[in-house]
């Protein structure tokens, strides 16, 4: 649909600070291609690239939500932690926002067994609302444990279709779980990330919550689009 139906505007982009790359000593050379200059030491990106990969990933993403697909968006710094929750929310998407798991996803039978225990423990703290003090005070621990690892798939029913992944280098078990059961990803690629290991790679500065933000309500908009 283009950049311009999603209304990805480079001063937008630039207000925002989706150029910022990282120290140029830490890059990773394969993202040269989406380099545009060093300045005092900071990479930049090209953010004409930037724009034209964020609105391929708001054309898949649309088209694949008007087939019902499922999204998974990933994000664990403690930057992208309450945006990934607000945008997924608001989006209706599965998220994990605190931990990564590993095995969520290639050993997904454990992970069920993990989301049926949740189900079971808050029945089970309902009916013990009442009772002793300590049965209840160990229930809630159990609890605020399971919610806080698995909150934000609590109604997954199955492996996602499309995963949305911010910080690539820090979400690396999760981006190779992905790989190895062949689901596609977007994700957001600072300089020192390998954009080989994704479907769509969204070169943009992924230490700042509004970067961040802007991209993720950019993708969850064309989502939300795409559904209605």
């Amino acid at each position: 649909m283009g950049t311009k139906y999603w209304k990805i505007r480079l001063e937008d982009m630039l207000e925002v600070g989706v150029h910022f790359g990282h120290q140029a000593r830490r890059w990773n050379p394969k993202m040269a291609p989406y380099i545009l200059t060093e300045r005092e030491g900071i990479h930049i990106l090209d953010l004409t690239q930037t724009a034209r990969l964020l609105s391929e990933a708001c054309d898949l993403v649309a088209s694949a939500a008007g087939k019902g697909k499922q999204f998974l968006i990933v994000g664990t710094k403690y930057q992208a932690a309450d945006v990934v929750q607000s945008a997924a929310t608001r989006a209706q998407c599965h998220y994990v926002n605190e931990k990564w798991l590993g095995g969520t996803l290639t050993n997904w039978s454990t992970t069920e067994t993990r989301l049926q225990r949740l189900e079971d423990l808050e029945g089970k703290a309902e009916r013990l609302h009442n009772s002793s003090e300590g049965r209840a005070a160990t229930l809630g621990r159990q609890l605020a444990q399971l919610r806080r690892d698995l909150g934000g798939i609590r109604y997954m029913k199955s492996l996602p279709d499309i995963a949305i992944i911010i910080d690539q280098r820090k979400e690396l078990i999760a981006t190779r779980e992905c790989i190895a059961l062949g689901i596609p990803t977007i994700c957001l690629v600072d300089t020192d990330c390998d954009p080989d290991l994704t479907d769509i790679p969204i070169p943009a500065n992924d230490d700042s919550r509004a970067s961040i933000r802007w991209i993720l309500n950019k993708l969850t908009t064309a989502i939300r689009e795409g559904r209605h």
